[in-house]
């Protein structure tokens, strides 16, 4: 009895001790009857002289590769193994060095398979070199699947090398676990669904950050400021970037800064809207530098909070050095002292920018109508708009006050504003109106207001004086008439009510 047991315990230990054997046995079967899977998307078959597949079939071809799991090697085997495909990486002009302490493939074969593979999709040697762990990962189990969905939410085959080339660790992510949460929180946020590849392509690093970590406290916190939840998409789109910024370190600062400047909370909500690129900008190396240049340029502080509302792009310029060419542009060829500049800069801090050749066509118009440089200087700090005008427009409606209105030149030094209306949609009609009631008064009074407050003064029985109006600049109306009435009315406001509404066309 004892010797019977004793012998079939032998048998099946003999039959343990060739299990590997069996298992590698059955998985070269397993080989020869998947390696010609198809794939529908990449193929790895190899290239021939021609650069094409060298494979007959009609469709392209991914050949899956050899399957290692089961093939025990020993400690020798697996340095040798080693020291094969670093050669042969070398080979290529790839260093192996960050490789070292990773486990590689079993046989060189494979890693063949994962070069071509990758320089299919369109990386480089370099590509590589740069990022030498991509080649860590498995074509069947990392890569085909991540590439797939990639292609799934709309990032086209032909940008795929791009994308991995931007980040390659996202060869390493689980497309379940990790990509996928990530793409349905975007889709949460309001980006629309064909959005989704061009924010990804922009940012792909959004695909390694955690949902319930920085992208959704920082939507938080500007949700918590008074950005309205319905922009938020519209924001990623436009600048994804905030969403892998830190609150604390990064967002929160920023924002404080920009308060304590005078900036009314709900009208930065409202800039951060429009323009979250402002997200983007360096507090202390960028920001507050350039907040200092303005100040030393001339410009008064409490100018500050609507120099930087009509526009916010003058908190990221090389600031000091534009306004260094542009004042003494402004100097030489305007005859406009330092001081006007900063009172142009004031009212219309798009010059900063504005091409010079651009200026100098509406100062020559100007000057062309015998206006003397002196006058033109000051229609120009008085309203600086008149540079960004198209010298055609303002023909028409210079034309158009010499012989149809039949009023001085003069007029124009005292409301240069004149030429920023429309000829068309406010200047004839109105004026057609009033040469019906034969109504004479100044340009100020029949152009600068609302077509509501307009057909009341038609309706009056007599001309009321006039008062200061609405003085125009890029980011809409600013200063309101000051008349007792409307004064009484700001009176009762906050200064973040009466600021909220100057600006509200931003």
């Amino acid at each position: 009895m004892n010797l019977v047991l004793r012998r079939k315990l032998q048998s099946f230990s003999s039959s343990l001790f060739l299990l590997p054997y069996t298992i590698h046995h059955a998985t070269a079967v397993v080989d020869d009857a998947c390696v010609r899977h198809r794939h529908p998307f990449y193929s790895t078959a190899p290239l021939n002289e021609k650069g094409s597949s060298s494979s007959s079939s009609k469709f392209p071809e991914y050949e899956l590769p050899s399957v290692t799991w089961g093939v025990i090697q020993g400690r020798k085997e697996r340095l040798v193994s080693r020291v094969i495909i670093s050669d042969y990486l070398k080979s290529l002009g790839i260093v192996p060095d960050e490789l070292v302490d990773l486990e590689l493939p079993s046989s060189v074969d494979i890693m063949r398979e994962r070069v071509e593979f990758l320089t299919r999709i369109g990386l480089s040697v370099d590509d590589l070199n740069a990022y030498p762990l991509v080649l860590a990962c498995s074509v069947r189990k990392n890569m085909i699947p991540v590439l797939g969905y990639l292609e799934k939410i709309g990032v086209s085959r032909s940008r795929l090398g791009e994308f991995i080339r931007a980040y390659p660790q996202v060869l390493h992510a689980s497309v379940v676990v990790e990509l996928v949460p990530v793409v349905k929180f975007i889709r949460g946020l309001d980006v629309d669904r064909p959005d989704i590849p061009y924010v990804l392509q922009r940012y792909p690093e959004l695909l390694g950050f955690k949902t319930e970590g920085t992208m959704s406290t920082s939507v938080a916190y500007l949700v918590s400021i008074g950005v309205s939840p319905r922009d938020i998409g519209p924001m990623v789109t436009q600048y994804p970037f905030f969403l892998g910024m830190r609150v604390g370190t990064t967002i929160k600062p920023l924002v404080e800064f920009l308060i304590s400047l005078g900036i009314p909370k709900r009208i930065l909500a409202r800039m951060l809207e429009k323009r979250p690129y402002i997200l983007g900008y360096d507090l202390e190396e960028t920001i507050k530098p350039n907040v200092d240049t303005l100040l030393s340029f001339g410009v008064r502080r409490e100018c500050l909070p609507s120099v930087i509302t009509q526009y916010p792009q003058v908190l990221g310029l090389p600031l000091k050095a534009k306004l260094s060419t542009q004042q003494y542009f402004f100097n030489l060829k305007l005859r406009i002292d330092p001081d006007g500049f900063a009172r142009a800069v004031e009212k219309m801090p798009q010059i900063v920018s504005l091409n010079q050749n651009v200026i100098l066509k509406p100062v020559e118009f100007l000057r062309g109508r015998a206006i003397p440089d002196e006058d033109v200087a000051n229609m120009i700090i008085k309203c600086p708009q008149l540079l960004a005008c198209r010298v055609e427009l303002m023909k028409n409606s210079y034309y158009y006050l010499k012989s149809e209105m039949k009023r001085p030149v003069q007029e124009l030094f005292e409301f240069p504003e004149y030429f920023t209306y429309s000829l068309e949609s406010r200047i004839k009609p109105r004026y057609q109106q009033l040469a019906s009631k034969g109504i004479k008064c100044s340009l100020d009074w029949f152009l600068n207001c609302s077509d509501q407050k307009f057909e009341e003064r038609l309706r009056g029985h007599y001309i009321e004086a006039d008062t200061p109006g609405p003085s125009f600049v890029m980011g809409g109306r600013l200063e309101m008439p000051t008349s007792k009435l409307d004064l009484e009315e700001e009176e009762d406001d906050s200064d973040e009510e009466v600021l909220y509404r100057r600006t509200i066309s931003l």
